[in-house]
């Protein structure tokens, strides 16, 4: 059987003995050195095809759905049957990609978003980032391709239960490809709970592109949506360690997709209830130097401080 000490515990028990309603098809692992974004194969353009004026050539776009995730696996059962309901209704060509964090440093959802766009972009042409415990309850909120303007936010501040200030964009916000490779991605400086979507938003705004909202909507913050994060069973990571607060209160120039340091170690195809969906089991890189606020315990300094002395 395939090596799948990667997985957390709570996450075998819930696939193998917990929930009846999950599978795995498989536990593919490409060659150990190299597990490569997914590619598009090339188009086979048949005759009638070739003859339609490009006017009547309808453009199908393709979703990828990434779901930046640890230790949600209760959430991940919910929002997977909710989501692929929802958007089959609308008739979404998508895939869910649920973007596991496996390494021992904390949490930084930017940079999970940004590996799942590396993975993907060869044949999705646009992204949801979205939160695994927000929920669409409003059949009016569209995940259409993103308009030349920019990002299209679903998650609006006037509709979210919680977050309401205007230049808000976290929760789900659609992105084309050509937009998140134009603000080149997202800051990897934001390790623990917070800020790198409000740094986001300054990236948009610096790339001449202007944030997108639903129209019309007619539910409010109490049914638009349906917030399952339970904050007493599980608290976020507000810990501020080191400079970190001093840091990422600023614009990063820095860092971005083309900074990004991480290791895909395994792919797995799953089916939740019916619905296959692709768990990525990445192990992202910190600069001890730079970010030292990825472990404000302080065991990875002192791991990197024993090593260096080694050699």
């Amino acid at each position: 059987m395939a090596n799948i000490t990667t997985i957390n515990w709570l996450f075998i028990c819930g696939l193998f003995f917990c929930m009846g309603g999950v599978a795995v098809l498989s536990l593919m692992s490409l060659p150990s050195d190299c597990i490569c974004p997914i590619s598009r194969p090339k188009p086979k353009e048949s005759a009638d095809l070739l003859q339609k004026p490009p006017d009547e050539l309808q453009v199908v776009h393709k979703l990828a759905v990434l779901v930046p995730f640890r230790d949600r696996f209760e959430e991940l059962l919910k929002f997977v049957p909710h989501m692929t309901k929802f958007l089959k209704k609308q008739h979404i060509n998508h895939h869910i990609f649920v973007l596991n964090q496996v390494d021992r440093y904390r949490f930084n959802r930017a940079s999970l978003i940004n590996v799942g766009f590396r993975f993907v972009s060869g044949v999705y042409d646009y992204i949801a980032m979205h939160d695994v415990d927000l929920l669409p309850l409003n059949d009016d909120l569209h995940y259409d391709y993103p308009s030349e303007a920019g990002p299209l936010h679903i998650a609006a501040p006037e509709l979210h239960p919680k977050y309401h200030y205007e230049n808000f964009v976290g929760g789900i916000l659609l992105v084309r490809n050509d937009h998140f490779e134009k603000m080149n991605g997202m800051s990897n400086k934001y390790w623990g709970w917070g800020l790198e979507d409000d740094e986001f938003f300054v990236r948009i705004r610096d790339a001449g592109l202007k944030v997108t909202r639903p129209q019309g909507i007619k539910t409010g913050v109490n049914d638009t949506f349906n917030h399952i994060h339970n904050r007493y069973h599980r608290k976020r990571d507000t810990q501020k360690c080191f400079n970190q607060k001093e840091v990422t209160r600023r614009r990063d120039r820095e860092t971005g997709l083309n900074t990004l340091q991480y290791k895909i170690t395994k792919v797995h195809d799953m089916l939740i209830d019916g619905t296959q969906i692709t768990v990525l089991n990445i192990e992202l890189e910190c600069d001890l130097d730079k970010t030292p606020w990825c472990d404000c315990s302080g065991n990875a300094q002192q791991a990197a401080a024993e090593e260096q002395m080694k050699q």
